[in-house]
């Protein structure tokens, strides 16, 4: 019987520990809108890429990005004006952002790091507008 060499089997358990973790790390992940506030620019969206043997379940509240520009001259602001079956491009932020809104440099309430409920909406894919 031959003994394993303990630096491959080392290897390969790293390995596979970075294969889950990274797995299970959250950056960006085409959605579906299933329903919209206007007011309040928050939706909620169905992700659209399955990873396991279920559907994945859908986010709530996921806050869309608008938009500040000049145009002709003038300042414009642009809401954003999702519609039911819209896929748009969802991005998982660094940690958690619900302290953020107010626009102050703030201290997470909680150590989640590219959790799905730091989720928000960047834009509309452009096959389906």
């Amino acid at each position: 019987m031959r003994n394993p060499d303990p630096a491959s089997t080392l290897a390969r358990l790293v390995r596979q520990s970075l294969n889950k973790d990274a797995g299970a790390l959250h950056v960006a992940l085409p959605c579906r809108v299933e329903s919209y506030n206007l007011e309040t620019c928050r939706a909620t969206v169905q992700p659209l890429i399955r990873t396991g043997s279920t559907d994945p379940a859908p986010i709530e509240a996921v806050p869309a990005l608008g938009q500040r520009l000049i145009v002709d001259g003038a300042e414009k602001v642009f809401r954003p004006s999702l519609q039911r079956g819209d896929t748009v491009l969802v991005v998982i932020a660094d940690r958690e952002i619900k302290n953020t809104m107010s626009g102050r440099i703030s201290t997470p309430d909680s150590g989640r790091q590219h959790d799905l409920n730091d989720a928000i909406i960047v834009g509309v894919f452009g096959w389906c507008l």
